[in-house]
């Protein structure tokens, strides 16, 4: 059971229209206040968060602190990760109240990277800014391949609905205890994705990169630091769960279905 004394609230943006009276006229009345999120507030004095907006949105609010649960609530235009849409909010807040929902404990990545580390809820990405680079990729402490071509992807089962399935990754349960390994166009035809188990220790070594040409590491869609040949970037589990509430406990299809329009 949660507790509701401390909700923040996160918009996608200040263009729309949101119910925020109605949020707070039903919390009040159970004890609880409303904030609305921004860099005054500390994610982590909330006991939930209510993203509105799409995965983007819900992303921002894992990101603040992947340990408080969010309910996400589509006003976007994918929402893979969100419980409904904001037609049914009114429903969704009320079957809340009344403990009528479960929480979906995702698990994450640890990712260290040359001049920082970071816990990525989606995935990770080191890719060039043009030509293709070749990365040697070690699991356990073995080498394994090299891959050659715009880049290397490294995602968790929540991310497989995220760019590693722009990539034509596999997409995963939510609940699976795995990451996924891709290269990003590259340059051998038989190469395949590689399911790994969450025990992995996973490297990435960038061995190759002309004198004119740069290359990036990015954490969930957002550049994280530009590196140069020789960069390694070390991959684990990270101790942290990243906890998102839906209300049925086949979301995870009937999201597929809606969204990729499996009919």
């Amino acid at each position: 059971m949660l507790e509701l004394k401390s909700v923040g609230i996160l918009l996608r943006d200040a263009d729309q229209s949101f119910p925020l009276e109605f949020l707070k006229s039903v919390l009040k009345r159970v004890g609880g206040t409303m904030h609305l999120i921004d860099q005054s507030l500390p994610a982590d004095k909330l006991d939930l968060i209510i993203a509105m907006g799409g995965d983007g949105t819900v992303l921002k609010a894992l990101d603040m602190n992947p340990e408080c649960p969010v309910l996400a609530i589509n006003y976007g235009s994918v929402g893979f990760l969100t419980a409904g849409d904001r037609t049914q909010l009114a429903d969704l807040v009320s079957r809340l109240l009344d403990d009528d929902y479960l929480v979906s404990e995702r698990i994450l990545l640890h990712c260290e990277y040359p001049g920082g580390s970071a816990t990525v809820i989606n995935e990770v990405v080191l890719r060039s800014s043009w030509r293709m680079i070749n990365v040697e990729v070690s699991v356990d402490g073995a080498k394994i391949r090299t891959i050659r071509g715009d880049g290397v992807i490294v995602g968790t089962p929540t991310g497989s609905t995220g760019y590693l399935l722009s990539v034509g990754g596999p997409i995963v349960m939510p609940d699976a205890q795995c990451f996924v390994l891709d290269g990003i166009n590259e340059y051998n035809f038989t190469s395949r994705a590689l399911i790994l188990p969450a025990s992995a220790e996973i490297h990435l070594r960038l061995t190759t990169l002309l004198p004119d040409q740069e290359a990036y590491v990015y954490i969930d869609g957002s550049q994280a630091s530009q590196v140069a040949a020789g960069a390694e970037i070390h991959l684990s589990r990270s101790p942290r769960r990243a906890k998102l509430i839906f209300f049925e406990r086949d979301y995870f299809f009937r999201n597929l279905s809606s969204r990729l329009s499996w009919y």
